[in-house]
C-alpha cells in the first residue's frame, strides 16, 4: 500500500484484477476478469466537482491488462519460455458508454489469432446495472468490490478493444531513426528546473476551473504515477494550435514488478503508460481552442497506443532521475471533434510509443471561440 501521507493507489493497487468463472458455452480460450477498485474521478477533490464519469484511461489500461493476463496464460499453456514471450503491441480501443466509478468493470478476453510472432486478441468491458454491493464503497477509493457483483445485470458494452502482441527483434541491419528527442528539442525550457519541481498537473486542466478553485499546487489523488506539468506559455505564445505543444513529466508512485512477481511483467509497464497518457489530454485542446468555461464535453471515442520498441524498452525503473515525458500536440479540430497526439520519451531520450486519441470536444456557445495565446 501507498503511505497513509500519500493517498494515491499504486498500478497494483487501482488496476487490480480478480479471475472470473468463464460463461458457460464459452471458447476454452475466454477469460473473465473483474476488477476490484474504483475509477478514478477526474477532479474528485473539488468541491463543486466538473466531472461525473470515470476515467478513461482506467478502462482503456485495465482491459489491456486482462487481455495481458489472458495472453500469459495462453502461453504458459503452450509451455512458452519467458524469453519467448511476446510483448504488448498496440491498443486499439472504442468508448461507447460512459462508465461509473460505483461499480466495477467486467471484462471479456477472446484471443483472435495466435502465431509464435505476432497474436491479436479482443477484449471488451461492461458494468453491472447497479452499484456496488459492497455497503462501503466510496471514492476516490472505492472498494474492494466483492465477487458478487459480477452476477449483477450487466449494462451494455462501455468499451471494446482489440491489442496486438509481438515477438522482440533487434533493430534490422542497426537502424533505429526517430525525431530528436524532446529532452533536447525542448533543453532550455526543461533546464529552468528539476523535473520534481515543475507544479503538479493539474487535477483537471481546464483554465477556467483551475483559475477559479486556485489549487494548481494541489497533487490530488490520481493514481499509479506522479506527473508535473511544464510551464509551455511562453513557447507556445503566438503559434497556431496545431504548432503548440504540452510537455508532461511522469513516473511511478511505486515501483511495479518486470520480471513477472504477482503477474505484473514488461506488458504492465505499457499498460501503465496507456493509463497515464490519456489524463487531461482533450480538455488541455479545449483551452488551446479558446473553450474556456463553455467547454460542455470532452469525451473519448476511440484511443491507439503503438508501441515502437520491444516491451522490455518501456519499463519503468525507480529513481529521481527516471521522468518519462508525454509531449502533447493537437493536429486537428473540427466537427465538435479533436485529436490528441502524443509521443512517450524514455528517460534515455528514446520515442518508444505514440498515443493517438480522437474525442468529443465540445463548447456550449454557438459564437466562435478566441483561441487561447
Amino acid at each position: 500500500m501507498t503511505s497513509q501521507d500519500d493517498p494515491r493507489l499504486s498500478f497494483q493497487e487501482a488496476l487490480e484484477l480478480v479471475n472470473l468463472p468463464p460463461h458457460n458455452g464459452a471458447s476454452s480460450q475466454a477469460r473473465r476478469f473483474m476488477g476490484t477498485r474504483a475509477a478514478h474521478l477526474p477532479g474528485v477533490e473539488i468541491e463543486f466537482n466538473v466531472h461525473t464519469a470515470a476515467y478513461g484511461g482506467h478502462v482503456y489500461g485495465q482491459a489491456a491488462l486482462a487481455v495481458c493476463r489472458a495472453q500469459r496464460e495462453l502461453e504458459d499453456q503452450k509451455g512458452v519460455k519467458p524469453s519467448d514471450r511476446l510483448g504488448l503491441h498496440t491498443i486499439h480501443g472504442y468508448f461507447t458508454r460512459v462508465g461509473h466509478t460505483d461499480r466495477p468493470f467486467i471484462y471479456e478476453v477472446t484471443p483472435l489469432t495466435n502465431s509464435k510472432n505476432f497474436s491479436t486478441v479482443s477484449v471488451t468491458a461492461h458494468q453491472p446495472s447497479q452499484p456496488s454491493t459492497n455497503p462501503d464503497f466510496r471514492v476516490p477509493h472505492g472498494g474492494p468490490f466483492p465477487l458478487k457483483d459480477a452476477a449483477l445485470p450487466p449494462l451494455p458494452t462501455c468499451y471494446a478493444a482489440v491489442c496486438s502482441f509481438k515477438s522482440a527483434e533487434p533493430h534490422s541491419r542497426g537502424v533505429s531513426i526517430q525525431d530528436e528527442p524532446a529532452q533536447k528539442r525542448f533543453a532550455s525550457i526543461l533546464a529552468q528546473r528539476r523535473p520534481q519541481d515543475w507544479p503538479p498537473s493539474p487535477l483537471v486542466d481546464i483554465d477556467g476551473v483551475m483559475d477559479m478553485v486556485g489549487t494548481d499546487q494541489m497533487v490530488g489523488v490520481f493514481p499509479v504515477v506522479d506527473m508535473k506539468k511544464v510551464d509551455m506559455r511562453e513557447f507556445n505564445k503566438g503559434k497556431p494550435v496545431h504548432e503548440r505543444v504540452e510537455l508532461i513529466l511522469y513516473r511511478l508512485l511505486k515501483p511495479l514488478p518486470s520480471d513477472g512477481t504477482d503477474g505484473y511483467d514488461a506488458n504492465a509497464h505499457v499498460v501503465a503508460h496507456a493509463f497515464t497518457v490519456d489524463r487531461n489530454g482533450l480538455i488541455m485542446g479545449g483551452n488551446h481552442l479558446g473553450f474556456g468555461w463553455s467547454l460542455s464535453k470532452a469525451a473519448s471515442l476511440s484511443y491507439t497506443l503503438v508501441v515502437h520498441v520491444n516491451a522490455e524498452d518501456c519499463v519503468m525503473h525507480d529513481g529521481e532521475d527516471q521522468w518519462w515525458i508525454q509531449e502533447v500536440t493537437f493536429p486537428r479540430a473540427a466537427h465538435g471533434r479533436g485529436i490528441v497526439m502524443s509521443r512517450i520519451w524514455s528517460p534515455d531520450g528514446v520515442h518508444v510509443a505514440t498515443e493517438y486519441q480522437d474525442g468529443l470536444i465540445r463548447s456550449s456557445e454557438e459564437k466562435p471561440a478566441k483561441e487561447k495565446l
